[in-house]
């Protein structure tokens, strides 16, 4: 079974380990740029949840090979201070699953 891994920050962190989710705390953008690539190939992660103001910081070369991964799928967990188009990563998600660009509309 693959394991659901949280990569945020300090203030969010208890809450999800209140839920049973293996948390990694990160206190600064460096920290989270040297945790996050190992976790791409670790072969027991199934879905790792990012902090979004970390996977903003994400340099490009990076986000393509998380884009182009099949497994562990990467999310961004919202943010207090900003905001990533989270739909328009959900919709590159789904054209790269299915073959087809659906719309995501509230």
């Amino acid at each position: 079974m693959y394991k659901f891994v949280v990569v945020t920050d300090p203030e969010t962190a208890p809450g999800f380990r209140l839920a049973g989710v293996e948390v990694l705390e990160v206190a600064t953008l460096a920290e989270a740029m040297s945790i996050i690539p190992p976790l791409l190939f670790k072969d027991d992660t199934g879905i790792v949840a990012v902090n979004e103001d970390f996977m903003a910081s994400l340099d490009d070369k990076l986000m393509e090979k998380i884009e182009k991964l099949h497994r562990p799928i990467i999310i961004p967990i919202p943010s207090r201070t900003r905001q990533i188009d989270r739909t328009d990563y959900i919709e590159r998600m789904l054209r790269r699953a299915i073959g087809y660009n659906i719309v995501v509309r509230r």
